[in-house]
């Protein structure tokens, strides 16, 4: 097998030419691998060592891209390793190491303790030999519903027999996709998306459609001129606080998209991952509720909880749970046994509540320091969510300035990454007046996400100086 670092030596020399220029693309890590005939995990070492050597920035699977700028010399990489690897561990980021604002995972105070107490019970041996059995994806009686009290509220009651469990909520959307749209298929989706959910289509063999967005979300006409122009087998959209924009749609907007969905005969999939946020603060109803026999409601607990031990959730209409638990099955989508237990006592023992409750205020806090440090900028937030969608002020444009945040210390995700591109034929999807294409003002080409949930508030502040000043600098 050829070592990895002969083929990064080779991809360097083509940085360094100028053969691959400043702010194009690496294709995806699989796609990379097959056109080389080398195995996956390969091509994510070279990729990987691109990153040390500072000629890449970005992250794997969202968009890898080619540094904007002069590239550190050798000694200056080893300098700088060295001193990120002598930073203080317990200040989570130190001066002189990459602060990392692509991923997005919130952390409460008095999380592990909260989670260790309610996983206490499970360790017993008695207890351990049933927790440790496999599962279906109906999951138990007492799961679904758990789950059903915790995602049902005043707008919207859901029968617990119609929960299914997934290993988290990107293999819920898989398994719904996966029922609903045959290989081939076209799903339409907000031009600026979930970056997975890109890589999910392509695995399945679907065709991505960009829909138009304003300041509401996916817009109706855009949905029925798509569809008109060339049928849809479905809807994928995040109706509350839509990732990367933080927007969310209004009641009226919803119904509005319910009563479209409705008369072309869609399936819809609302993506709630993020809607705790906002949910019980006057939020709106979700769209399950305007059109409960055509939505698949997928959430989970990686945001409410933690990442590394969680299960998805995904409602279903009525009549659709064999089907839909069947593409679970098929695609090895179902959630482990031990984690849905856990998930159960958390939520009847109040851990999830309470770590909701830690969020909700932790995210207000960052979205008051992105308030204070990028007020002079065309930064889109909400003061719930814990990300935000920053329009850049020209000449900037969203490769340059990854770049730039990346030889700061800061890691920044490039608008592009959110970015679903039309079909080549332009007659199967026109052009919608108000949709984020590439050549528009505040496009994806211009604009930068900010996740705000990983780090801790003192980095995350340094983070929001040194990308002010970059800003203020110019490319």
């Amino acid at each position: 097998m050829e070592d990895y670092r002969r083929i990064a030596d080779r991809l360097a020399e083509e940085i360094l030419t100028g053969r691959l220029k400043p702010g194009e693309r690496l294709p995806p890590q699989r796609v990379f691998a097959r056109r080389r005939r080398i195995a996956g995990s390969t091509a994510g070492r070279v990729y990987a060592e691109l990153v040390r050597r500072g000629l890449v920035v970005g992250e794997v699977g969202r968009g890898t891209f080619v540094r904007a700028g002069p590239v550190p010399s050798g000694r200056a990489l080893i300098e700088a390793e060295a001193e990120a690897q002598s930073a203080s561990a317990s200040e989570g980021e130190a001066a002189g190491a990459r602060i990392n604002l692509e991923l997005n995972y919130p952390f409460a105070e008095g999380q592990s303790e909260l989670l260790a107490a309610g996983l206490a019970p499970l360790l017993r041996a008695d207890v351990l030999a049933e927790v440790t059995r496999t599962a279906p994806a109906t999951g138990t009686p007492a799961a679904r519903e758990a789950v059903a009290g915790l995602l049902g509220g005043p707008g919207w009651r859901l029968p617990p027999q119609r929960v299914l469990f997934a290993g988290n909520a990107r293999q819920a959307i898989a398994g719904a996709l996966a029922s609903l749209v045959r290989p081939g298929g076209r799903v339409g989706v907000e031009a600026l998306t979930y970056p997975l959910v890109k890589e999910i289509a392509a695995r399945l063999g679907i065709t991505l459609v960009p829909l138009a967005m304003d300041e509401e979300g996916m817009r109706t006409d855009g949905l029925v001129a798509a569809h008109r122009a060339a049928p849809l087998s479905a809807v994928y959209v995040q109706p509350t606080l839509h990732n990367p924009t933080s927007v969310t749609m209004g009641d009226g907007r919803r119904r509005e998209l319910a009563g479209a969905l409705r008369e072309l005969g869609l399936p819809v999939i609302e993506d709630r991952i993020w809607s705790f946020l906002r949910d019980g603060r006057a939020g709106p109803t979700p769209l399950a509720s305007y059109a409960p026999e055509r939505t698949y409601v997928v959430d989970g607990l990686s945001k409410r909880v933690a990442p590394g031990l969680t299960v998805g959730f995904l409602v279903v209409p009525e009549g659709r749970v064999e089907a839909v638990a069947e593409a679970l099955r098929s695609g090895g989508w179902t959630a482990g046994r031990f984690a849905m237990e856990a998930a159960v006592r958390w939520i009847e023992g109040g851990t999830v509540e309470r770590l909701v409750a830690a969020k909700r205020a932790d995210a207000r806090t960052r979205q008051r320091l992105v308030e204070e440090w990028l007020a002079e900028f065309g930064v889109r937030a909400d003061p719930y969510a814990y990300y935000t969608w920053w329009e850049l002020p020209p000449p900037w444009r969203a490769d340059m300035f990854t770049a730039a945040a990346a030889a700061h210390g800061v890691a920044v995700t490039p608008g592009p990454a959110f970015a679903v591109e039309p079909q080549r034929n332009r007659a199967a999807h026109p052009t919608t007046p108000g949709s984020l294409a590439p050549t528009t003002p505040g496009s994806p080409a211009d604009a930068v996400r900010l996740g705000l949930a990983s780090v801790p508030v003192p980095v995350l502040e340094e983070a929001l100086r040194i990308l002010r000043d970059v800003a203020r600098g110019g490319p």
